[in-house]
């Protein structure tokens, strides 16, 4: 299954670098994001190191859910495709 990583959880004054939104394909409603819960996120960097993230809930009412990452992750990884296992 794949996803798009749309962008940093965070507020006007706050950002969360090792927390990203995530939009998957297929997934258009809440009901079906809760259900990806627990699932393990890796993310491929264009230089091969894998950073992995788990699914900690659901985000909005259409299907996107938050992503916790071990590591904060770069500013290049926004609108790329991870891989949810």
């Amino acid at each position: 299954m794949e996803g798009v990583i749309a962008n940093y959880r965070g507020s006007h004054h706050t950002q969360y670098n090792n927390q990203m939104i995530l939009v998957i394909d297929g997934v258009d409603s809440k009901e079906e994001a809760v259900k990806l819960v627990s699932k393990t996120v890796v993310w491929t960097s264009p230089a091969g190191k894998e950073l992995k993230g788990e699914i900690r809930s659901s985000h909005g009412n259409k299907g996107a859910v938050r992503v916790i990452f071990e590591t904060g992750m770069p500013g290049q990884s926004k609108g790329t495709k991870v891989k949810i296992q």
